[in-house]
């Protein structure tokens, strides 16, 4: 029987993107910090994964997880703009 693997990386970065953008929606302050926040989880996982689980992801796996903080950052300044352009549009008067 095949063992099936999910080892794309385009769902990890539309992960990121998708939770940074909300969290620089909701909290447009300081976008930098959920790009900091959400995007070191992603080494630490990949990291984990190689040490404890039986299937190890390839080095190069590991090294392409600090790439997810590249869609981080256009999630979390997109979400923060974003939210500034709503608030022009439908701001309390």
């Amino acid at each position: 029987m095949a063992r099936h693997k999910v080892g794309d990386l385009l769902l990890t970065a539309t992960a990121v993107l998708t939770a940074n953008m909300i969290l620089g929606f909701m909290s447009p302050r300081s976008p930098w910090r959920w790009v900091v926040i959400v995007g070191v989880f992603v080494p630490v996982v990949e990291w984990l994964a190689y040490w404890f689980l039986t299937q190890k992801p390839e080095r190069a796996q590991i090294y392409e997880s600090f790439l997810a903080f590249l869609p981080g950052i256009a999630g979390a300044f997109g979400g923060s703009i974003s939210r500034g352009v709503v608030d022009n549009l439908f701001g309390k008067k």
